[in-house]
């Protein structure tokens, strides 16, 4: 089974539990609102599962359980102290997931209900209180509201609703080494996908698909299995910055979020897939505008900001370092160069930037072409342009592309131009790439190939001439000849079927005769 039928298998048996847990809350509030219960309620499950592991592995030569040991106020703090250096937070026993479970299933007579999970939830966020890992567990559980009223009337009502989500929960496999999904942002990109109307917002804002984070992260880590840092300035789920550690080891995730909701979702991301809180600084605040981690340079940034969207392009930033060398700034209107600015300032010397913008990046004027000249012309930063397919993002159908930065160039002669935009698999909502077209892309920018139609070194001598005008087919000739018209051919046939209707009319004018006598 290939990656992709992978993905596909474990999407699909992931999208079935979500629907049923979708249904038991559908109608009773938005699902903006449903789908903060259902994640938060995944991450706390791997949190508790987590704590477990530990827990288990620190008694084992004690021979105990944990609800035993919990009740030696000595061991207690023991565990307490381990858990907090080793793990960053605390769960009690009786807290635990599994242990909610075990009572939920005993029915009336459990001891579960949504204030016993409430208290549970605010037992992780206090145990953080003065420790190091305080700033990464603060306000993650803001988003599930365990006592507002659209989940019933009453604690009962409530109760049995969540309860029915987190048996549903406690059936989902993500914990396996064989998961190739990212369980909560594929959960986070369904939910939108399902109830988008209600929702109001489209998680193509926050989600990108698995097969581009793939070519952004192996584009990134080319030549390198460790990495100093990667970097996402408009983050979302932070499964982009993830997806690189798949093809490198990452020392420490950077990242900036937003979207408070969303940024939320990013440390839970991070935690879920065992990175020590140690190991990553996410920040809440608008990058281009409130950036905070400015004294840092990156050795990877990966990226997929929204999409032309607005922003202040107030003339104090022409004395920000970060754009006062281009003389232009960004048009209010489209802040897409503005994020490309921001993150080529961050970019190290020894590091690579991928990058996922629309089309018009290639070729539009004014201050965008000025910005793009400046790139290409005094600082030969631009290393390729990669076209992707059309439709391939929930939420736009707008064909979309790659580019790719480097500061210290070993091509300094060209700019690779890829049209990949033809080369996928066609699906009934979506367009996909497949995992053929994936390695096909990297195998043509690593080796920096010039293939008939499909891509082209093209010296900067050449991209001069085009008034840095990168429009992909300007550089890639992807034109296919008709095929020849013979005329007479087309006469002939044009009066066999002339005659073909004439025999038609006689045989119709023979069987209307019969009908009338």
């Amino acid at each position: 089974m290939t990656t992709s039928e992978l993905q596909r298998q474990q999407q699909a048996d992931l999208h079935k539990k979500l629907w049923d847990m979708a249904n038991d809350l559908r109608g009773q509030m938005e699902a903006s609102e449903f789908k903060n219960y259902i994640l938060g309620l995944i991450f706390y499950r791997f949190l508790s599962e987590k704590t477990e592991t530990r827990v288990n592995k620190l008694l084992e030569e004690d021979k105990i359980s944990y609800a035993k040991a919990w009740e030696d106020k000595e061991l207690q703090a023991g565990l307490k102290d381990e858990l907090i250096q080793q793990i960053g937070y605390v769960i009690e026993p009786n807290y635990l997931f599994s242990n909610m479970v075990v009572e939920i299933t005993k029915g009336d007579s459990g001891k579960f209900d949504v204030e016993m999970l409430q208290r549970a939830v605010n037992t992780v966020t206090e145990s953080t209180l003065g420790a190091v890992s305080e700033d990464e567990f603060q306000h993650l559980f803001d988003d599930m509201d365990l006592a507002s009223s659209k989940l019933g009337r009453d604690v009962k009502s409530r109760s049995k609703l969540i309860a029915k989500i987190m048996l549903n929960i406690n059936d989902i496999p993500f914990l396996h080494d064989d998961v190739e999904i990212d369980v909560l942002g594929d959960a986070y990109e369904y939910l939108i996908g399902q109830f988008a109307a209600s929702a109001g917002k489209k998680a193509g804002e926050f989600y990108t698909p698995q097969q581009v984070s793939k070519i952004l992260a192996k584009i990134v880590t080319v030549g390198k299995t460790d990495l100093k840092n990667v970097y996402d300035p408009t983050c979302g789920s932070a499964s982009l910055a993830l997806r690189v550690g798949k093809e490198a080891y990452v020392r420490k995730y950077y990242g900036q979020e937003k979207v408070s909701t969303t940024y939320n979702l990013a440390r839970m991301n991070m935690l879920l897939h065992d990175i020590s809180y140690q190991n990553f600084d996410i920040q809440n605040a608008d990058t281009v505008e409130e950036p905070r981690h400015l004294d840092e340079r990156f050795e990877a940034i990966v990226a997929n900001p929204p999409y032309s969207a607005k922003w202040s392009s107030d003339e104090k930033y022409l004395q920000d370092e970060r754009f006062s060398a281009y003389g232009r700034l960004a048009p209010a209107s489209k802040a897409d160069f503005a994020f490309v600015q921001h993150m080529i300032h961050q970019l190290d010397d020894n590091g690579t930037m991928a990058v996922v913008l629309p089309h018009g990046v290639l070729f539009r004027g004014a201050a965008e072409g000025v910005i793009r000249k400046y790139l290409i012309d005094d600082k030969n930063y631009l290393d390729a342009v990669i076209g992707l397919p059309a439709n391939i993002f929930f939420g736009t159908s707008i064909p979309t592309c790659i580019l790719v930065f480097k500061k210290c160039r070993e091509a300094e002669d060209n700019i690779l131009f890829i049209d990949a935009s033809k080369e996928f698999e066609k699906g009934k909502n979506q367009n996909r790439l497949r995992d053929e077209d994936v390695e096909k892309i990297i195998d043509t920018y690593v080796n920096r190939k010039s293939i008939v139609k499909y891509s082209y070194a093209a010296s900067l001598k050449e991209v001069k001439t085009q008034d840095y005008n990168l429009n992909i087919p300007r550089y890639v000739d992807t034109f296919e000849e008709e095929e020849q018209i013979d005329i007479q051919t087309v006469k002939n046939r044009l009066q066999e079927i002339d005659e073909e209707i004439a025999d038609i009319d006689i045989e119709l004018e023979k069987y209307l005769k019969e009908l009338e006598v």
